[in-house]
């Protein structure tokens, strides 16, 4: 190989190294800074989720609410179950329920304020592994009563579904995201607020479904990971200087 050859060898490995290093690092920088997300994001679920109860937001500050700065509001309010069918929504765990670490379902029901406005309950966890719809029919009959009943929970609200979820099966009033505009459209359940209520407390006498306080159980491997990617970034510069010194030698 002629010099020219073997310089442009180098140069053209040497561009390579230099774009794969700044890659690694631009990705270990990226997980650094998801790192200082996640720990505001902790902080401030850990501050809602302890904080004592409020009154749920009146229906005119409704449309003012959003997940950044609602999400998690713990609230207590008083509503009545309606008579209108349930859903289930499928769960293979939570992130923020540690006694819901397997599959099951959640129960989502509607429920009347004292003015008339609609919102929706997730009133709990139903540990269903064949998401059979006679176990929550038993259940969240004994629940609609037609009393009034005294809520504490928090604010949520709907996820998004993506390509690999499936697809709803309405035959079971059975989902797979807890996406509730689109189950109250599909169950005919009326116009309901833009958010709904995760149960922290009445638990029925037996259990079923099973609401229940939530706790902060963010995974938390970023620094891991940026780790990961800057030594992927000096071994890479360090297999180039190798490299070019042997054939430097040569």
């Amino acid at each position: 190989m002629t010099v020219p050859a073997r310089k442009a060898r180098v140069t053209g490995f040497a561009l390579f190294t230099l774009f794969l290093t700044a890659v690694f690092v631009a990705l270990g920088v990226w997980q650094l800074q998801r790192r200082t997300a996640k720990h505001a994001l902790i902080a401030a679920l850990t501050e809602r989720l302890a904080a004592a109860p409020v009154a749920l937001p009146p229906p005119a500050q409704w449309a003012a609410l959003n997940p950044a700065r609602d999400e998690f509001r713990r609230v207590r309010f008083t509503a009545t179950y309606a008579a209108l069918p349930d859903a289930m929504v499928y769960s293979s765990g939570s992130a923020v329920r540690k006694d819901a670490s397997g599959p099951g379902t959640w129960a989502f029901l509607p429920a009347r304020l004292p003015g008339g406005e609609m919102l929706v309950i997730d009133a709990g966890f139903v540990e269903n592994t064949m998401q059979d719809r006679d176990v929550e029919d038993r259940a969240v009959k004994k629940l609609v009563t037609g009393e009034p009943v005294s809520f504490t929970g928090y604010l949520r609200f709907p996820e998004g579904s993506s390509w690999l979820t499936p697809a709803e099966n309405r035959g079971k009033r059975l989902w797979f995201v807890r996406d509730h505009l689109a189950i109250a459209s599909a169950l005919h359940w009326g116009a309901v607020a833009p958010f709904y209520v995760d149960l922290e407390q009445p638990a029925p006498a037996n259990g079923i479904p099973r609401p229940g306080p939530l706790v902060v159980n963010l995974k938390d491997d970023h620094l891991q990971y940026a780790i990961t990617w800057f030594t992927l970034a000096g071994a890479v510069l360090i297999a180039f200087v190798v490299w070019a010194r042997g054939r430097w030698q040569r």
